[in-house]
């Protein structure tokens, strides 16, 4: 049991962990706190969900009409990133088996969630994942890798070890959230903390660049060039397309529903055309395959990768 960090302590502890947060407008303050008459804390652990949706930041900032928000502490996109949407009590575990708190509380293996007699909402940090649940919606490995931090940060603040984490469908019958597996994810999470957070060195690069993530080229084109042939959602190069879509989508090339699947589809490769037109391409040169000098000039102008070859 400990007390829960501070809105900035929290802030420091998830940049520290290596993560680019963004700050939703009231998140501090943002709580179920005063409402229910309950304060949040002291907490044990840390809570994995999935959204079943897309697009649903705002959703877990505001609520819906049967459950005011905060819905979460942090919402976590698939190519929007990190944000942070409330600090203090949330709507995001309900009613959960107290066997499995204990557990938490104690960092003893999870036993099975068989009833609903305590508050999860009390003690326990939410995270929620953008994504349908489904088993057929991809976790990009970007957005998987940020929650892994997400998870592992809370847990080095507070001297916990990955015992201290589970889903949500892991504490409360009847949840299926996340779909992905938590021994696998609680593994993930292990081997971060294991790793020795020292002060950052001076960096060689300038600014900014170090810490960005590279795009592959060649397996970029091989992806524009055999996705689109194959069966719908096929995937070939998931991090490096998705970070292509997310950069095509903010520089307005790309509409946000046909990003973050991993797949470089045809819809794609027409966003490309045009972001090639753009730079003055024309005929061959302009056909949605991605070349070295356009595709640099996309992570530079967006910001989000650096092109290697």
């Amino acid at each position: 049991m400990a007390t829960p960090l501070s809105a900035e302590k929290t802030l420091a502890a998830l940049k520290a962990e290596g993560l680019a947060v963004h700050e939703h407008t009231g998140w501090k303050t943002h709580n179920r706190d005063s409402e229910t008459g309950k304060t949040f804390g002291p907490v044990i652990g840390v809570l994995i969900h999935h959204t079943a949706g897309h697009g649903d930041k705002e959703i877990c900032y505001n609520g819906r009409s049967d459950l005011p928000g905060p819905l979460c502490h942090s919402w976590l996109g698939k190519t929007d990133g990190l944000w942070m949407i409330g600090h203090g009590r949330a709507n995001h575990a309900g009613a959960v088996d107290l066997d499995v708190l204990n557990a938490l509380r104690e960092e003893k293996s999870l036993p099975h969630d068989n009833q609903a007699n305590a508050d999860g909402n009390d003690c326990l940090y939410g995270l929620e994942i953008e994504n349908l649940g489904n088993g057929k919606d991809p976790y990009p490995d970007a957005q998987y890798r940020q929650a892994v931090l997400w998870a592992a940060a809370l847990c080095r603040a507070h001297g916990w070890s990955e015992k201290s984490v589970a889903g949500h469908k892991e504490v409360q019958p009847g949840k299926i959230d996340p779909s992905f597996d938590m021994d696998d994810f609680r593994a993930d999470v292990k081997k971060q903390l294991a790793v020795t957070k020292t002060a950052p060195s001076k960096p060689s690069k300038p600014s900014g660049s170090a810490s960005k993530p590279r795009v592959d080229l060649s397996r970029l084109i091989a992806a524009a060039k055999s996705d689109p042939g194959r069966k719908q959602g096929h995937v070939s190069y998931m991090a490096g397309t998705n970070l292509t879509e997310a950069a095509l989508v903010k520089l307005g090339y790309l509409a946000k529903t046909y990003a973050g699947d991993g797949s470089f589809g045809s819809t794609t490769v027409a966003a490309y055309a045009k972001w090639q037109h753009h730079l003055g391409y024309t005929g061959t040169d302009a056909n949605g395959i991605p070349g070295k000098i356009s595709l640099s000039r996309l992570g530079d102008r967006s910001g989000l990768f650096t092109v290697v070859a």
